[in-house]
C-alpha cells in the first residue's frame, strides 16, 4: 500500500525529529530525595527479623519455668 502525501510528510517530520535527538544525552529528571521509612514499616521489619526469636522464647520460657520449679521442689522437699 502506497503512502499518502499526508503520511509521507508526517514520516519526514518524525524522521527529522529523531535525527535531531541522536547524539544528545537523554534528559534525566533529578531524583527526589527518598523519605525515611515510617514507624510502622520499622516495626514490621523488626518483627520479621526478630519475630522468630520472640516466638521461640514464648514457647521455651514456660518449659524452662516448669523445670526450675521442679528442681526447686526436689531440692526443698
Amino acid at each position: 500500500m502506497a503512502q499518502t502525501p499526508q503520511q509521507r510528510r508526517a514520516n519526514d517530520r518524525f524522521a527529522k525529529n529523531e535525527a535531531a535527538k541522536r547524539g544528545r544525552a537523554p534528559v534525566s529528571k533529578p531524583k527526589p530525595n527518598s523519605k525515611p521509612p515510617d514507624l510502622n514499616q520499622l516495626v514490621v521489619l523488626a518483627f520479621v527479623v526478630c519475630g522468630g526469636l520472640i516466638l521461640e522464647l514464648l514457647r521455651v520460657v514456660p518449659e524452662l519455668w516448669s523445670s526450675v520449679v521442679a528442681t526447686l521442689s526436689r531440692l526443698t522437699g
